[in-house]
């Protein structure tokens, strides 16, 4: 439920009133720090707050924001391209902050509860191809997403596919990351009935040029429902795969209190 969502609940249970209630949904969209205009409205605009994007901002511009958000209640936020060096330095002012070094995310605060319509499965072609998986994985659990993870099941070794048919056929969504060829996405496209989110990386050898040949084998893809997103680019497939899962279905609602009217 969002924000203002929220607000209307409990104006309408009288737990709050309709002046508390305005003044609520008037404060700032947005607090301009100099350096960062940070966006509170986000989440009610997109379904998810901001995200830090740390690969370019240094370590006291980071802990600023952190600041800022946790300030105005965002309880979990998600930092993403962030270095060692950076998070030891943020974890000084903010001890909450979990480092997973492998995909260089930091998470500041707890994991929601998973709220998701199902889950999401996350597959690599290889073991080098872990580091962006875990960007996807983590930032879909950051989002109250329950993952799934099946790596180095590429189709070097498609035996080591097979076996979890099961878990693909019951995916919400899956993000298919490889590199080098990138067939990955196609044979995973070719199996399940759920969106197929690709991911190019740029593991491989000279003719591979840095990701740009998965990118052009996953748009070319010949399996139907496969999307491609930015070679190494985890965080977004993670989100976009957060956002599907997050769908609301039409009639879902219904058909919950039909099946418990007929089991009763």
């Amino acid at each position: 439920m969002s924000d203002i969502a929220e607000i209307l609940e409990k104006v309408k249970n009288g737990e709050m009133s309709v002046d508390d209630a305005l003044l609520s949904i008037k404060k700032a969209p947005f607090e301009d720090i100099d350096y960062a205009k940070v966006d509170f409205h986000r989440k009610l605009r997109q379904g998810a707050a901001e995200v830090i994007y740390g690969a370019s901002k240094t370590s006291e511009q980071m802990i600023g924001i952190c600041d800022v958000m946790k300030k105005n209640g965002q309880k979990t936020i998600l930092i993403t391209r962030l270095s060692k060096e950076a998070a030891e330095d943020i974890k000084e002012a903010h001890p909450d902050l979990t480092y997973y070094e492998n995909a260089k995310i930091g998470i500041v605060g707890e994991i929601p509860k998973k709220d998701g319509n199902g889950k999401i499965l996350i597959a690599t072609g290889g073991t080098s191809d872990i580091p962006v998986a875990e960007e996807a994985a983590l930032t879909a659990e950051a989002l109250g997403n329950e993952v799934i993870r099946l790596y180095d099941v590429g189709v070097a070794g498609l035996h080591r596919l097979l076996p979890h048919i099961d878990e693909i056929m019951r995916a919400n969504v899956i993000v298919a990351i490889a590199g080098m060829e990138g067939a990955l996405a196609s044979v995973i496209g070719g199996l399940a009935d759920c969106p197929v989110i690709a991911v190019p990386t740029s593991v491989g050898y000279g003719a591979s040029f840095g990701g740009i040949s998965a990118l052009l084998s996953m748009l070319n893809s010949c399996a139907s429902g496969v999307s491609v997103v930015n070679i190494d680019n985890g965080f977004g497939a993670g989100f976009l795969a957060s956002r599907i899962n997050h769908m609301k279905m039409p009639g879902k609602e219904n058909t919950t209190i039909n099946e418990n009217v007929s089991n009763e």
